[in-house]
């Protein structure tokens, strides 16, 4: 696959190159454009990052980072099973648990919420950072929504770091999720208040929270584009009756 000019291989973090270390250098410089173009493309061309990812894969199957790289690719494709594969592959190599929570999201993925679950509930969540527990908090209550388990949901999900008044990175998402679940239990005034503060804390706009807030709220959101469009579109017929008008007018008087 074709890589962008302005790539050079520099971009990836410096763990990841010093994992590369290991590979010829003409070799390590191909897999790190690779990676680059990975990361680059995951969130806005999937698709793409998961060609990126097959291509570093085929080059550097015994790299650590590129598994890991290969399994959210094939992750943001929905391709669970074979996330699941390389993530497990990537958690060999290198006796780590940060994978532990995304592993567990894809057994939700294959429609396995008890094993989420029970890896919600694995030693190794104790092992994981902050950041980390979150995540599998996260997973975990969508493992109870999986399987209709809408107030053990809402349970899961409260916690310390939900009640904190601090900012974390995950916070707006945490307060979504909460919301979200609160909703589909029916207890819309306490869900309203939940995406109000999820508001609050998505300072990057990883959520749709303010809009989900706009929808309970009764606000509804006009294409501005659309109504000029439209608006122009009405000027432009007024126009043209009014000259086949005018036409009509001149055909007349010249009948008389």
């Amino acid at each position: 696959m074709p890589i962008p000019e302005d790539v050079t291989g520099e971009e990836i973090d410096k763990d990841v190159r010093q994992e590369l270390q290991s590979l010829p250098k003409t070799l390590a410089e191909d897999v790190a454009k690779n990676l680059v173009m990975v990361a680059r493309l995951i969130d806005e061309d999937p698709e793409g990052a998961y060609g990126y990812s097959k291509v570093a894969l085929r080059l550097a199957s015994r790299v650590a980072a590129v598994r890991e790289a290969a399994g959210f690719a094939a992750y943001a494709n929905q391709k669970y099973g074979e996330a699941l594969a390389e993530f497990r592959a990537a958690r060999r190599m290198t006796g780590t648990v940060e994978l532990w929570p995304v592993m567990a999201d894809c057994e939700r993925g294959l429609g396995r919420p008890e094993k989420a679950l029970d890896m919600a509930g694995a030693p190794e969540v104790h092992k994981l950072d902050k950041a980390g527990q979150v995540e599998m908090r996260l997973v975990a209550a969508g493992a109870r929504r999986d399987m209709g388990q809408l107030d053990a949901a809402i349970v899961t999900l409260q916690s310390p770091e939900l009640a904190s008044n601090s900012v974390q990175p995950w916070t707006a998402r945490l307060r979504y999720a909460y919301a979200d679940a609160l909703l589909a239990a029916g207890r819309e005034s306490e869900a309203r208040e939940w995406f109000a503060k999820a508001v609050e804390a998505d300072r990057d706009g990883s959520t749709d929270a303010s809009d989900r807030l706009a929808e309970l709220d009764g606000v509804e959101f006009v294409d501005a584009l659309a109504e000029d469009g439209a608006g122009e579109a009405g000027e432009a017929g007024d126009a043209e009756e009014s000259d086949r008008s005018a036409g009509d007018s001149a055909e007349d008087g010249d009948k008389d």
